[in-house]
């Protein structure tokens, strides 16, 4: 077990030459366990359909992008900025893996009949969220390949399906834990970038998250948006 290999009880000393060659092999073999497992993750995080945007200007870990209108799903949640993020997460995730009504109209000689069956929808990335008003906009952005009238109808009366304009965003990207402190950090390092800029904030700051929640801390990327006017 490691916990007698490991324990700082058991004196350097006292292993055997076996148990000295062991050790470093199950090291490795725990090392290549993680390595795996950061694989498979990235890997699957990978293969999630990201917003498109084009990057207009970089500086390091800021940038300034253009983002083209796209479809969101939305719910708005009141509470503390690192826990409205489950309640919204799980509203959504509800939706897109079946809670909804499609719309798929079956013409018939008469009448014409519309059966509601539900759909599953693909995982996109990032997830969002942003402060409105006093409670908090937590949204899923919808696949490239649904128009607004082609997505199924949320069973949940607190979700909303809506069209988001193009924007011109600043952005910083950051690792490490979703923390409140974390996210404060990058928002004020990206508002001094921006006033930096001589660039106006137009609107509430963003922040994307595309990791699931067993991506390690160190390899998540995080980003802080603030919608921004150049002129």
């Amino acid at each position: 077990m490691w916990t007698t290999e490991w324990s700082a009880a058991t004196p350097r000393t006292s292993m055997s030459k076996s148990e000295m060659i062991r050790l470093p092999l199950k090291k490795l073999y725990f090392v290549l366990l993680i390595v795996t497992f950061i694989t498979i993750g990235e890997k699957s995080a990978v293969a999630i359909e990201e917003v498109p945007y084009t990057v207009i200007e970089q500086n390091g870990a800021f940038e300034l992008r253009q983002y083209p209108p796209h479809i969101v799903a939305e719910t708005t949640v009141e509470g503390a900025f690192d826990q409205v993020g489950n309640e919204g997460f799980r509203r959504l995730a509800d939706y897109i893996n079946g809670k909804n009504r499609s719309r798929q109209s079956i013409a018939m000689t008469a009448p014409v009949s519309q059966e509601a069956k539900s759909e599953k929808i693909a995982m996109t990335a990032p997830v969002s969220q942003e402060k409105s008003g006093d409670r908090w906009r937590i949204t899923f952005v919808m696949p490239a390949k649904y128009a607004l009238d082609m997505l199924p109808e949320p069973v949940d009366s607190r979700i909303e399906i809506k069209q988001e304009p193009g924007r011109l965003m600043a952005a910083v990207r950051y690792s490490g834990t979703w923390s409140l402190k974390r996210y404060d950090e990058n928002k004020e390092r990206l508002l001094a970038w921006i006033e930096e800029r001589g660039f106006k904030q137009t609107a509430e700051p963003v922040w994307a998250r595309y990791n699931p929640p067993f991506m390690p801390w160190f390899l998540r990327r995080n980003e802080i948006l603030i919608p921004v006017d150049t002129h």
